[in-house]
Order: C-alpha cells, then sequence, then structure tokens
C-alpha cells in the first residue's frame, strides 16, 4: 500500500487545530457563565440561595446517664445503647435528588420510597404500616412550611437498628436519621422500685432541644442532676438536601452523668419485697412497708407493696409510683412506747425496775383509756408495761416527765423532721410542741396523737440499737464520675440522744417482751429485741379514727445489735403487729444476721422482772 501525500497531512492538521480553538472558545464561554452565576449567587443574592445551599445546623448529643448498682456492685439501673428513628420527608419524597432533573427511574423509585421505608419499619419494629407511612409523606406542617423532622420510632434497640439500616441501604433508600437515644433498663423489674423510680418524658425538655427523657420518681427524679451529666452538640453543614458529608463539622463531648452506688443489697431487698407482698396480701392490707437498716444508719432493704416496674408504665397506678416508707405518716402505736421508756429512764425518772400499779382505765381530759385487754388493778414494773404494752401504766410513767422535755426527746429521736435521706417527697411527720394538752400528752406516750414514717421510726429504734447514738438513715454508699474520680456525697448527721446505759436498759426490755412473743417469732441462735405496734389510723375523709395500722420491729442480736428491721401494714383485716408482721421480721433476720456474717449469740438473754 503506496504512503499518504504530504498534502493529506496538511489538511488533516489544519481540521485538528480549528477544532482545538473551538473548544477553547467554548470552555471560556462556560467559566465566564459559572463565574457570572457564582457571582450573582455569592454577591447580588447572599440571602437567597447562597443561605439555602450552606446551612449550619446544631445537633445534640445526649450524655450518657449514670449506673447505679447495690452494695455488691449488682446493676439496678443503667443506660443501653438506642436510637431514635427520624426523617427528613421532604427528602424522603425526591430521595435527596433535584426534583427538576430527576429521570423517570429516579422519579418512580422515589415515588415507591415511602411505602418500600414504611413496610421495612412494619417488619423490623412492629410497628403499624399505614402511620409510618402517613408520616413520611406528609411533606409540609400545618403552617405550609416544609417538614423537615418527624420521630418515626423511639429507643430502638442497636440490633433491630443495625438490621433495619442495612436493609434501607441495599435499596438505595436516604432521609432516615438516627439520634442517639440510650434507653433506661432496670433489670430487676420491680425490686426496689419505690426507691430507684423511672424515667418520664419531658415535653418542656424537648420544646428546648435537649433530651426530653428525665427522672420521675425516686433516686432517678433526686439525682436527675447528677445522673443525667451535660449533652454535648455537634455543628455540621446541611442543604436543602440534608447534611452535606464533606462539609466541615465540630462536635462538643458530652459530659457523662455521675454513676452511684447505693447501700441496698440486692439479695436482701428482693427476700424482703417478696415477704411483704405474701404479708400484705394475706392478711389483706392496703399497702406495707418494710426497712432493714444497719445500727450505722445503712438501708439495707426498703420494701413497698403494691409496687411497680419500672420498665413498663403503660399500666400502672399512679398512687403506687411513690415510696410508702417515706411519704406515708402514720399513728405508730406500741412502737412508740419503747422511745417513751428510752427518754423516762434517760431522764432518771424509770428505771426497768420500777413498780407501777396499773388500774383497769385512766381518765385524760373528757376520755378514759383503758388497755387492750380487760382486767383490774394490777402491778407492774416498767419492763412488765412494756411487755403488756400497757397504755394505762405508760401514761401514768410519762406524767412525771415534762413536756417540754418529752417532745426534746421525741425530736432528737428524728421524729418530726424528715430523716434527709436524699428520696423525694419525704415526709415530716408530726410531733406535738411543748404547749399541748395533758390528754395530747397521754396520747403521744402510748403512740397515738403524733404521726411518724416508717424511716423515721426505723432510724429512731436504731439509735436505740448504736448505743444512744441517732446516725441519719443513708442509702448512698459512694459515688464515681465516669472517669473513676470519687464524688461526695452529703455526711450523716450524728447526735447522742440518750445513754449508752439507757441504750442497754431498753434492749434488755425488749429483749423480755420478746420472750412473751415466742408464738409468733423466735431468732435460733441469736438473742432478739421486739416491739409490736397496733394504732387505730385517721381517715382523711371524715378525719376520724377508721381502721388499723399495725407494725413490728426486731433488733439483733440484741447483747450486741447490728441490724433491726421494721415490718409495717396498713389497714389488715384484723389480727395485730404481732400476728402480720412479726413473722416477716423474722423471716428477714434469719437471712439477713448469716448474710453479714454477725456471729450468733454467746451469752444468756436478758431476763427482767416484769411483776412484782
Amino acid at each position: 500500500m503506496s504512503k499518504p501525500t504530504s498534502s493529506f497531512w496538511i489538511a488533516k492538521l489544519g481540521k485538528t487545530q480549528s477544532r482545538l480553538q473551538g473548544l477553547v472558545i467554548v470552555f471560556i464561554v462556560l467559566s465566564l457563565v459559572i463565574a457570572a452565576r457564582c457571582m450573582y449567587l455569592q454577591g447580588l443574592d447572599p440571602g437567597g440561595h447562597g443561605t439555602q445551599a450552606l446551612m449550619p445546623e446544631t445537633k445534640k448529643i445526649p450524655a450518657t446517664r449514670g449506673t447505679i448498682v447495690d452494695r455488691n456492685g449488682q446493676v439496678l439501673a443503667e443506660s443501653v445503647p438506642a436510637m431514635n428513628i427520624t426523617a427528613d420527608p421532604t427528602i424522603v419524597a425526591t430521595n435527596g435528588r433535584v426534583a427538576e432533573k430527576m429521570t423517570l427511574a429516579q422519579r418512580l423509585k422515589a415515588q415507591a420510597g415511602p411505602g418500600i421505608i414504611a413496610g421495612i419499619l412494619a417488619t423490623h419494629l412492629d410497628g403499624d404500616f399505614q402511620e409510618y407511612y402517613d408520616q413520611l409523606t406528609r411533606t409540609t406542617r400545618e403552617d405550609g412550611s416544609a417538614n423537615r423532622y418527624v420521630m418515626l420510632a423511639p429507643h430502638v434497640l442497636t440490633y433491630s437498628n443495625i438490621s433495619l439500616r442495612q436493609r434501607i441501604n441495599e435499596l438505595g433508600y436516604i432521609g432516615l436519621y438516627r439520634e442517639n437515644a440510650p434507653v433506661r433498663s432496670y433489670p430487676n423489674g420491680t425490686v426496689g422500685a419505690n426507691i430507684l423510680g423511672f424515667m418520664t418524658f419531658s415535653d418542656a425538655l424537648q420544646a428546648e432541644g435537649k433530651y426530653p427523657w428525665t427522672g420521675g420518681e425516686g433516686l432517678e427524679l433526686s439525682l436527675n442532676a447528677q445522673l443525667s451529666g451535660v449533652d454535648g452538640e455537634e455543628i455540621f453543614e446541611s442543604s436543602p438536601y440534608g447534611r452535606i458529608p464533606t462539609g466541615t463539622a465540630t462536635i462538643k463531648e458530652p459530659e457523662e452523668g455521675i454513676s452511684y452506688e447505693l447501700t441496698l443489697d440486692l439479695g436482701l431487698q428482693y427476700m424482703q419485697d417478696q415477704r411483704l407482698a405474701h404479708a400484705v396480701t394475706s392478711s389483706g392490707a392496703r399497702s406495707g412497708m418494710a426497712i432493714t437498716m444497719s445500727v450505722t444508719g445503712e438501708v439495707l432493704a426498703m420494701s413497698n407493696y403494691p409496687t411497680f416496674d419500672p420498665n413498663d408504665l403503660s399500666n400502672v397506678d399512679s398512687s403506687v409510683l411513690g415510696n410508702l416508707a417515706i411519704r406515708h405518716a402514720y399513728e405508730p402505736g406500741s412502737v412508740q412506747k419503747v422511745l417513751t421508756m428510752a427518754a423516762l429512764i434517760d431522764a432518771g425518772i424509770v428505771a426497768p425496775d420500777t413498780r407501777v400499779v396499773v388500774p383497769g382505765t385512766i381518765a385524760s381530759a373528757d376520755t378514759t383509756i383503758r388497755d387492750a385487754w380487760t382486767h383490774g388493778t394490777i402491778q407492774r414494773t416498767a419492763t412488765g408495761v412494756l411487755v403488756e404494752s400497757s397504755n394505762v401504766g405508760t401514761i401514768i410513767l410519762a406524767r412525771q416527765m415534762a413536756k417540754e422535755d418529752l417532745v426534746s426527746y421525741l425530736r432528737n429521736f428524728g421524729l418530726g423532721a424528715p430523716t434527709e435521706l436524699g428520696l423525694p417527697g419525704e415526709e415530716s411527720g408530726f410531733v406535738p410542741d411543748a404547749e399541748m394538752t395533758g390528754q395530747t400528752r397521754d396520747n403521744i406516750s402510748f403512740g397515738q396523737g403524733l404521726s411518724v414514717t416508717a424511716i423515721q421510726e426505723a432510724t429512731a429504734i436504731t439509735a436505740i440499737a448504736n448505743g444512744g447514738v441517732y446516725v441519719s438513715p443513708k442509702i448512698i454508699r459512694s459515688a464515681t464520675t465516669s472517669d473513676g474520680i470519687p464524688v461526695e456525697i452529703p455526711p450523716q448527721t450524728v447526735r447522742r440522744v440518750i445513754s449508752e446505759e439507757t441504750s442497754t436498759q431498753i434492749l434488755q426490755m425488749m429483749e423480755t417482751v420478746a420472750a412473751s412473743h415466742t408464738n409468733y417469732i423466735t431468732l435460733d441462735g441469736y438473742r432478739l429485741g421486739t416491739k409490736s405496734g397496733t394504732a387505730e389510723a385517721i381517715d382523711p375523709a371524715c378525719g376520724c379514727y377508721r381502721g388499723m395500722v399495725v407494725s413490728y420491729v426486731g433488733v439483733a442480736p440484741a447483747e450486741n445489735p447490728s441490724l433491726i428491721t421494721l415490718v409495717v401494714l396498713d389497714h389488715p383485716r384484723g389480727g395485730s403487729g404481732a400476728s402480720h408482721a412479726a413473722p416477716v421480721v423474722q423471716d428477714v433476720l434469719r437471712v439477713a444476721l448469716p448474710r453479714y456474717g454477725v456471729p450468733p449469740s454467746s451469752t444468756p438473754a436478758a431476763d427482767l422482772p416484769t411483776l412484782w
């Protein structure tokens, strides 16, 4: 084949140069057009398209709520990772594309998007397809503005969130987003629920753009600020079509909440909860409370019945959400006689063997007071008055003390004021002042005419068991930051109320009481001090006495106390503190004493004279 002539190559080169010149001219013209458009958008119209193209957005990053554990490190409340699934319906409508520039295939895919996404949500989250579809297709709000945010599913756990996201990504759909929204979990259900509390949704916090879940009761409420920590935030660039992946972002990390170790013992709490529930249901009582404490003021178990499961409040009566042990003030009945005797003995007015002539009745102002059993004139020691729980005998002894002195002792025992345990809504109870009438003084000496909460009464008895020293109750053992740095907790209040000698004498008197109740309570291997209480209950509806409140307290070992348990039952059907509450005290102490390594008693029980 012959070679082409040189004139052919000259013609070919000329055509190529012309084409290159044309391309250069086109490129210059396009560059000028783009430059002019940029000048218009950024210079002449900066408040319009410019701001639409690039908008800073702020997203809150919730702090991880602190964990609550028992004294042995068992988790009582914790935050489990979860996400809120949200959507931008305006992006879902076009699958994130500019509507005017969509191809037919893209338009058809976008139109199918809400239905496909709603189906995936319904499958993975067990929700309602139609509800999801309606939310995804509602692109405008009632005021006509664009609807850029809908909550599709709150608190979706990690597994469901991952499988949901994978399926939607596989199909190539966008417009769904995730918000960090951990779920509060209570792994032990009802155990200790009235102490821990629960979480509740706050519209006010949501309106402020904050994490909308907050403590609703118990420690979750009283420690809410400390448990919550401080939310962080992320500021990023977005456009009308969502977040710009390559845009800049700044992040302020959240500060995690403080975690708490409680004095509670989960195992003992569970056992006491179960035993109290049985006592309430078997006695037909409206409700019940039980508290077990160490003599150092640590609350080892605090039970309420009825109670609730903080994981599910959907069908819970609001009346069971509070903590009766700190909120329900009741007249203590004969358990109060222990405090009256302690005051009289400490003041040097009475001794355990003081002789008392006890008539069948005694006049008090315009009323006649009698004992629970019918008797003529009998001879008892002060110990015998306590053993037989004689109202008449107690009044005779208490009348020897000035009213102001009796009031002073009762208030030093912690009655009439909150114990400052750290739980919300604690009641003060009521102790009359020194200006009370003689009849009122008679009544309060045997446990009527004043009111206490279970935590007040348990703490007062603990003061007697603790050598006469009052130590305010404690439920928080320690606190730490997420970095393990200790956080200071409020100190306990400590004061002497009665002498150590008086403490020993009262414990011996309570041990003599226990010896008279062996048909109701025994504690193999341990010396035990007890007192029962049965009091008329005030009915707020009529302002009158109607029904009964019964209680029983046990202290062990009586010679060197370590633990006390108090049980209170509200409005049982008949019976007494000894018959209904004593078996609960017995069962709890039988478990608690060896659990805490308390050695059995090795000395003989006290046996004080009751007659003369």
